[in-house]
């Protein structure tokens, strides 16, 4: 049976490699290794992502669902504090090699790891869509309360995984959603804190 990247312990072996992408005006080296999400380099939603936003100055930031760490490393380049959640240890280990490697702070840890304390001014994420309808909706509704007051949320998801059905379950369970970019097959949506 194939492993899966949201899988808490990888058992393929961990052959990692360099990959070089441009984010935000910069060349960026990092590592990423088997058994992670997007192993090859940066995946099209996460570039559709960051491509189509700014990064914020300030503020305490979640990436969920980090992978590798693209988008939190990134984000720790602006943003005051930033926690990277992933139940695949790998995918954190490299996210802590590659914060290391670029000189920033990210506090990368399971979901069961974050203090329950800790508020988000705003969640990015490419959200891991593979592991079902159901799965997905239990996240959302995990992280979302712990957006502070005013806080947003910035989701990618292609069309033909459901962004435009997603956008309006947001809306049913409470939570202003707007498209605010489209890319390639994919929509950015924007979720306000109620």
């Amino acid at each position: 049976m194939p492993e899966h990247y949201f899988e808490g312990t990888p058992t393929s072996d961990d052959r990692r490699h360099d990959i070089t992408t441009h984010i935000w005006g910069q060349d960026v080296t990092f590592t990423t290794s088997t058994g992670v999400f997007s192993q090859d380099g940066l995946d099209k939603a996460t570039a559709v992502l960051l491509r189509n936003s700014t990064p914020p100055t300030s503020g305490t930031v979640l990436d969920l669902g980090c992978g590798w760490g693209p988008i939190a490393c990134s984000l720790a380049r602006s943003a005051t504090v930033v926690w990277a959640v992933d139940p695949n240890e790998r995918a954190l280990d490299l996210t802590r090699v590659n914060a290391e490697r670029l000189g920033v702070s990210v506090h990368a840890a399971l979901p069961d790891d974050v203090p329950a304390d800790v508020t988000f001014n705003q969640i990015w994420s490419n959200p891991p869509i593979r592991i079902g309808k159901q799965a997905l909706h239990d996240l959302l509704l995990r992280w979302l309360p712990r957006l502070a007051p005013s806080g947003t949320a910035r989701l990618v998801v292609g069309k033909n995984f459901g962004a435009d059905s997603l956008q309006r379950w947001l809306v049913e369970q409470g939570w202003p959603t707007a498209r605010v970019d489209s890319e390639k097959g994919f929509r950015i949506l924007d979720v306000r804190r109620p």
